[in-house]
């Protein structure tokens, strides 16, 4: 068990990706904070019903008292926080348009949730990680960064900003023994991508991969569990693209 007593913070998990990262990382040994805007209890009993142990706390990642009280809850539970994934993010309610129809107001929310969201994470659970002198901070991205996805312009820019916000976040924090790195997955058949796009959502990005399958949820796993663990221990900084090799990254 690659993460035996560590403590990870999984935003956005009481659905699709997120919660099969907090499913995965309770398996390797970690003890779970599964949080969301939405219940995260289900999830959290998932993980108890399969011999883990977990902590749901209902949070919004764009609110800073929110991420605190979410964090706070964290040490008074644990006692340390190691993993902080921030996978919380705006997405499958977004409707793809032109960037000239895209609303003001819409493109706020996207920023606030896509990217002020990791910054206030990362905010709130820096002052523990920084007393441990480590942890391992994962942001999630996409591979539309690479290809620059059309009609979901504020989407796009904000993971983009997510490549750009690990990077300056690693030589931060780099002092401390803190990791920070991204996954980009690619068109991934979540929960939400299902539902939005039907069954074959993806077969126009099948014959773009060198591994010519869908792509799952449970396929991000692994990477996020190497970049969780002492597995990785010397890499910080980096974009790992989990996507059957359409992008030879």
């Amino acid at each position: 068990m690659l993460l035996e007593d560590k403590v990870a913070i999984v935003t956005g998990s009481a659905q699709g990706i997120g919660r099969i990262y907090a499913l995965r990382l309770a398996e390797e040994g970690a003890k779970v904070v599964v949080t969301d805007v939405d219940d995260p209890e289900p999830v959290a009993t998932e993980i108890a019903e399969n011999g883990g142990e977990a902590l749901a706390v209902r949070s919004d990642v764009s609110d800073f008292d929110s991420v605190k009280n979410l964090v706070a809850r964290t040490i008074d539970r644990f006692g340390r926080v190691d993993i902080l994934v921030n996978n919380a993010a705006m997405f499958g309610k977004i409707p793809p348009r032109s960037f000239m129809d895209i609303p003001p107001d819409e493109w706020d929310r996207v920023m606030e949730v896509n990217v002020k969201g990791l910054w206030l994470c990362v905010k709130a659970v820096f002052p523990q990680m920084k007393e441990q002198m480590s942890g391992s901070i994962i942001n999630i991205a996409s591979t539309m960064v690479l290809k620059g996805g059309s009609h979901l312009l504020h989407y796009v820019s904000s993971k983009g900003a997510v490549v750009a916000f690990t990077r300056a976040l690693a030589r931060e924090v780099g002092d401390y023994g803190i990791r920070v790195n991204t996954i980009a997955p690619s068109h991934t058949l979540s929960e939400a991508v299902v539902r939005l796009g039907g069954p074959d959502v993806d077969k126009g990005t099948i014959p773009t991969r060198a591994l010519k399958r869908s792509s799952y949820p449970e396929d991000m796993a692994g990477t996020l569990v190497y970049l969780s663990s002492q597995q990785s221990e010397f890499v910080t900084g980096q974009m790992l693209v989990v996507d059957g090799g359409s992008f030879m990254h």
